[in-house]
């Protein structure tokens, strides 16, 4: 029942905030740059197991891996100027997230796989 809750709740913000994209697309962008979805794991993971150990953990690695997550929207910010069609520069963005991740695990001697 909690699992249902939890893919309920999540599906309802990401499916609320896609839909908002088609209608006011610079509102939609600012609710989903808040942590939502870091919010509602850490909220989760407490209830599930209620060790802040690991919430800590998480939320630590979450705070490390934010900023490495902001290149998967350079190439859409680029695409201004460079005119390629969606999937190109979708395909791009998840490169450029995939090599950010990889640097940051050997510049950095993080296990991303723990």
């Amino acid at each position: 029942m909690v699992f249902a809750l939890k893919i309920f709740v999540s599906a309802t913000v990401i499916a609320f905030t896609s839909w908002l994209a088609g209608r006011k697309p610079i509102l939609a962008g600012f609710i989903i740059a808040l942590p939502l979805t870091s919010i509602l794991a850490i909220l989760f993971a407490y209830y599930e197991h209620r060790d802040m150990k690991k919430i800590d953990d998480f939320a630590s690695s979450i705070l490390v891996a934010v900023p490495l997550s902001l290149v998967f929207f350079v190439p859409f910010v680029l695409n201004r100027w460079m005119k390629l069609s969606f999937m190109p520069t979708f395909l791009m963005a998840l490169a450029f997230l995939v090599l950010a991740y990889f640097f940051a695990s050997l510049v950095l001697k993080i296990d991303l796989t723990k």
